[in-house]
């Protein structure tokens, strides 16, 4: 079953894949998820994988756009996908049964719900909440035998960020993927039943040193120059 707003491309992707259900709906609608859920359980009765991959990005600072800008990422980041598990999540108990170990949610965050840049703090505000509830989510739901897993892209080519500037370079094509190698990380953390995945693999670096080394990536994410403690300029 196939959810996003634009019928058009869904129903394109669904002739591709052979054949899908599509349900064409903005997933911040109020009563989407309940609309959801009963259509997946009236069709199939059951659920084995739900991949949560609604998410956009509008970039500035915090200064120019406030809470309002925050708000926004948080309805479609964060809450869209926490209220479509909520709903589906009853059926996807249910069918552990029929399907021991092949039950599965996967949570598609970002690189940025472990590091944040400069004029993406609100896209990270909801990613890092994404993430960190996936981690409990795991642990509550593991009983129930219902894997949840992470994926974290980085920079990936698709129709809104096609990445042409990182490409022309060689020192940085090497920082954008495939959508197909996403989906090869959701099969992974999915059915697969890994703990997360990066896209591309690489960018689990800018992760651990965000860990090791706190200081060092501001300073790098900041820019060349920093204003120190006493108010002068370094680089």
């Amino acid at each position: 079953m196939l959810v996003a707003r634009r019928a058009d491309r869904l129903n394109a992707l669904a002739s591709e894949l052979g054949g899908a259900h599509v349900i064409a709906i903005d997933l911040t609608e109020a009563g989407a998820p309940e609309r959801i859920a009963s259509e997946v359980r009236a069709r199939h009765g059951a659920l084995h994988l739900l991949v949560n991959n609604a998410g956009a990005a509008w970039r500035g600072y915090f200064a120019d756009g406030g809470w309002e800008n925050v708000e926004r990422h948080m309805r479609l980041d964060f809450e869209a996908p926490v209220r479509l598990t909520e709903a589906l999540l009853p059926l996807l108990r249910e069918s552990v049964e029929g399907a021991p170990g092949r039950v599965a949610i996967v949570n598609v965050a970002s690189t940025a719900a472990r590091v944040a840049r400069p004029r993406s703090g609100s896209y990270s505000a909801a990613k890092f909440a994404l993430a960190g509830w996936s981690d409990a989510l795991y642990a509550e739901e593991a009983r129930h035998g219902v894997h949840v897993g992470l994926v974290l892209p980085g920079f990936i080519r698709t129709e809104g960020f096609p990445a042409r500037e990182l490409l022309a370079s060689v020192r940085t094509r090497w920082l954008v993927s495939e959508p197909e190698h996403v989906a090869e990380a959701i099969v992974a953390t999915g059915p697969g039943g890994k703990a997360e995945r990066y896209v591309p693999r690489g960018y689990w670096f800018a992760a651990a040193a965000r860990i090791l080394a706190p200081a060092l990536v501001r300073r790098a994410l900041a820019g060349e120059g920093f204003t120190t403690s006493t108010g002068g300029e370094q680089s």
